[in-house]
């Protein structure tokens, strides 16, 4: 009789690396490593002799980076979407993708479960069981933060060293870290007392420290079509390529760090550092564009449906019914949003250097201080007569 078969979200850090031998103790089952390439940088040969090693039966490895990109990033840059106005959402875009393709294996493999190393505290456990759900809503899942007698980070490495699971987590450092083509995050240590001051360069991978930044500024040139960027500095390029180059400018010059206290989906308020440097030059640029080619109102319904949108993310809910709404919403305003955009960067800065669009809605005969033939300047006694009647009526009433 065949064994039943558990696919497991594998990074090769910590957390997944110990969960192979306990998923071997505590169920009789062959065990599926699964590692998504959504544009971490990593040995991949390396982390499946590790996977196997550790006890894994198969390992798959399917490479998704440009499906990230073009599917998840660009729809949330065109979105503007900030988590509590602030955070770009790295971590979140790409759980929906992973739980989509761990469910594809699952179901190639004949897996009775899916496995996944989050923790009882954090978003991720979220993100990865709403996404499997909306392809599998019968699928089994294990999250052994949830039972286990593992109850922190330096218990995780005792038992790292008692199975020989080789970890590159110490208890000096002891981040737990995040990384795809949009972002790496920081969490865990030092990092999580919101008093404590950090060394940047000691942390950040691919975005200097100011300190660090060159003294001279850059100028980048990225146009748009139809809301998505299509070259950079005037070569064309495809969208992780895009995100590939703005990480190593933006990088260079500080830009898209955010050390932030967030309120977890779970409840509490956790302190995070996280980079996104490509992904922050390309929204700043995209925005821009934005206050060139779309209307007052349609800019303001954009922004209050953002809120909404980067909470479903944030929440897990990128496959539901609100968020396709609000994204054939988001779609339907970039048709105009087609130009070029040049910023400066210098020391963390994004300066505006220059903004073009066939499409661009301010006309210098209109918006200047002369003549022209749409606007007269008597029309604007009536426009302030009207406005200012609720007013007038208050103060006779005595209420202002």
């Amino acid at each position: 009789m065949s064994k039943d078969k558990i696919v497991l979200a594998y990074s090769g850090g910590l957390d997944t690396s110990i969960t192979i031998p306990w998923l071997k103790e505590n169920y009789d089952a062959d065990i599926i490593a699964v590692c998504v390439d959504v544009g971490q940088k990593e040995d991949w040969e390396a982390v499946e002799k590790k996977a196997i090693a550790s006890g894994a039966s198969k390992f798959y490895n399917p490479h998704v980076a440009d499906v990230l990109a073009e599917e998840y990033i660009y729809p949330a840059i065109s979105s503007n979407l900030k988590y509590q106005g602030t955070y770009l959402l790295g971590t979140a875009l790409a759980r929906p993708l992973i739980a989509k393709e761990l469910v594809a294996v699952a179901h190639k493999e004949g897996a009775t479960a899916i496995c996944h190393g989050c923790t009882g505290k954090g978003n991720d456990q979220v993100r990865f069981e709403t996404g499997i759900a909306a392809f599998d809503p019968e699928m089994k899942i294990v999250a052994p933060w949830r039972i286990w007698d593992i109850k922190s980070r330096e218990d995780a490495l005792k038992y790292a060293e008692l199975k020989g699971v080789p970890v590159t987590s110490t208890i000096e450092k002891i981040y737990s870290e995040d990384e795809n083509l949009m972002h790496i995050s920081h969490e865990g240590g030092d990092i999580e007392s919101p008093k404590n001051a950090v060394d940047y360069s000691s942390i950040l991978n691919i975005t200097n420290a100011l300190e660090n930044t060159p003294d001279e500024a850059e100028i980048v040139e990225i146009t748009f079509e139809q809301g998505k960027a299509t070259a950079v500095n005037g070569e064309e390029l495809k969208p992780h390529e895009v995100l590939e180059t703005l990480n190593a400018i933006a990088g260079k010059h500080g830009i898209g760090v955010l050390d932030w206290i967030e309120d977890r989906t779970i409840g509490m308020k956790s302190r995070g550092i996280y980079e996104t440097p490509g992904a922050t030059l390309l929204m700043e640029a995209h925005e821009r564009l934005e206050s060139l080619t779309l209307t007052k109102e349609t800019i303001k319904l954009k922004q209050h449906l953002a809120v909404e949108f980067a909470e479903l993310i944030y929440n897990g809910q990128w496959y539901s019914m609100a968020s396709d709404s609000i994204l054939a919403f988001m779609n339907h305003t970039q048709k105009t949003v087609t130009g070029d955009v040049k910023l400066k960067l210098y020391k963390g800065n994004m300066l505006p250097h220059g903004l073009k669009s066939e499409f661009a809605l301010f006309d210098e005969d209109v918006s200047g201080f002369g003549e022209d033939d749409l606007f007269d300047h008597h029309d604007a006694e009536g426009y302030i007569n009207v406005i200012t009647l609720p007013t007038k009526i208050q103060k006779k009433l005595g209420l202002l």
